[in-house]
């Protein structure tokens, strides 16, 4: 007999990654203690990817109205009402939030609301009671960072769970971080008509993508009057009448109403216990081995603690293989290069596999070639009236080993993307699938064509 409050698995942490672990290790007929301190779902659902992508479908939908006459609809925007906008989005995350509620009710899942810490290699405590693990997995997420000396008040200088819960359109915000959340909240802004302007101290917005795409995004951004100011670290804010004052790199000073903080997202490990049990950190983050493994007990970690992309769906996909993994199934090793990776600004950004220059380094510069095929060649794109290209990345005479797309819509075609570089295609494979007509993802078939030799509606 197994003792009460004893589980096959422990899970400290209900995001993503820990939800998922939790599912399908009771599939796989284990017993759960799935441990959370807020709502199940956690950044992802209720304070980052979902919400976020609701604001956008907002903001795309004023754009459109703002634009419509150019497709012949006479249309006027009358303005933006936050609180109807707060009422969609918070809608779309309480029939999410129910939805996995409903599927986390399950015998062998034992749900503990508290917060809990690892207090011995097998066990976590939650308001003094113990859950004992056979098995222990780590999944407690991050939080939103900020930089030396800049203090987030919610109100003034915000991130992004805050910029989530505003109830009216600011007038003029400043951005702080071109990477994915910092552009995609610059965009969803821009749409609802604030002046923004993104600081960032590397070289260019979205830097981690290739860097055609990022010139791309900065050309489109100047277009729809982004104002970004890149290679410009940020030194203070101070607090004006009406708002803030920025003052970034070379002593130039940006005034606007909030400055919203978005320079990544720090992972949640402290004051945990999980160093006192021996678990390694570095700089925060949990490390493991490529099999999750910490290499103390039987403790694995997944998700944003875990160094590497910090994406809700690479998280999923970590719990799933740990049950897996603590079931016997002796799950293949995640890719890391696979897993694609999307910003959901207008336009949007899709890629899967390395940059160029990631290949380049990998492959040497002779062995590797690219291919760019413009969407203005693409029926869809012209009737979407959006601007951008697909880019290829090869191996001479080997698989295309990276996708990398801007544009609008892209995001939907990062599926077949992210299959032609998990299983390893060659262009004239791809090249001979049949891709619909009229569909943006024609235009992955055409760049394929092209690369493999017999561009059709492209030139080689």
């Amino acid at each position: 007999m197994s003792q009460p409050n004893t589980f096959d698995i422990v899970i400290l942490g209900a995001g993503s990654g820990g939800y998922a672990c939790a599912l399908r290790a009771a599939q796989l007929g284990l017993t759960v203690a799935l441990i959370e301190k807020a709502e199940v779902g956690g950044t992802c659902l209720h304070r980052g990817c979902i919400p976020t992508k609701a604001l956008l479908h907002a903001g795309e939908v004023a754009d459109q109205t703002r634009e419509s006459e150019q497709f012949g609809v006479k249309a006027d925007l009358v303005g933006i009402d936050m609180a109807g906008v707060n009422a969609y989005k918070d809608g779309v995350v309480a029939r999410l939030y129910k939805g996995l509620q409903g599927l986390l009710k399950q015998p062998s899942i034992t749900h503990v609301a508290g917060a809990g810490k690892l207090v011995a290699k097998d066990t976590v405590e939650v308001d003094g009671r113990r859950y004992t693990g056979r098995n222990i997995v780590l999944a407690t997420g991050s939080y939103s960072r900020s930089l030396p000396g800049l203090e987030i008040d919610g109100r003034r200088v915000i991130a992004s769970e805050h910029a989530l819960r505003l109830d009216h359109v600011p007038a003029s915000a400043i951005v702080l971080g071109g990477g994915v959340i910092g552009c995609e909240f610059a965009s969803a802004w821009k749409s609802f008509g604030v002046d923004v302007t993104i600081v960032e101290a590397l070289p260019r917005l979205v830097a981690a993508e290739d860097e055609e795409i990022s010139k791309q995004v900065e050309r489109a951004f100047r277009k729809r009057g982004i104002a970004f100011k890149t290679g410009k670290p940020f030194e203070k804010v101070e607090h004006t009448e009406n708002g803030v004052r920025a003052t970034i790199a070379g002593g130039e000073t940006i005034e606007a109403e909030l400055l919203l903080v978005a320079v990544g997202r720090g992972p949640t490990t402290q004051d945990l216990g999980y160093e006192q049990q021996g678990i390694t950190l570095d700089r925060g983050f949990v490390i493991t081995n490529e099999r999750l493994h910490t290499g103390v007990g039987n403790i694995y970690a997944v998700g944003d603690i875990v160094p590497g992309l910090q994406l809700a769906h690479r998280g999923f996909q970590q719990g799933i293989f740990v049950a897996e993994e603590i079931a016997g199934k002796n799950p293949a090793v995640i890719d890391e290069n696979g897993i694609p990776r999307v910003t959901y600004s207008d336009p949007e950004v899709a890629s899967v596999g390395i940059t160029e220059a990631k290949a380049k380094e990998q492959y040497g510069a002779d062995k590797v070639s690219t291919y760019n095929y413009n969407l203005g060649g693409n029926g869809k794109s012209q009737i979407l009236k959006t601007a951008g290209f697909i880019k290829l990345v090869r191996v001479n005479d080997g698989p295309v080993v990276g996708v990398h797309m801007v544009g609008a819509r892209v995001g939907e075609l990062i599926g077949e993307a992210q299959l032609i570089f998990n299983w390893e295609a060659y262009p004239d494979e791809v090249a001979q699938l049949v891709h619909a007509h009229p569909t943006q993802n024609e235009a992955l078939g055409e760049a394929h064509l092209a690369l493999a030799g017999k561009p059709l509606h492209a030139h080689a």
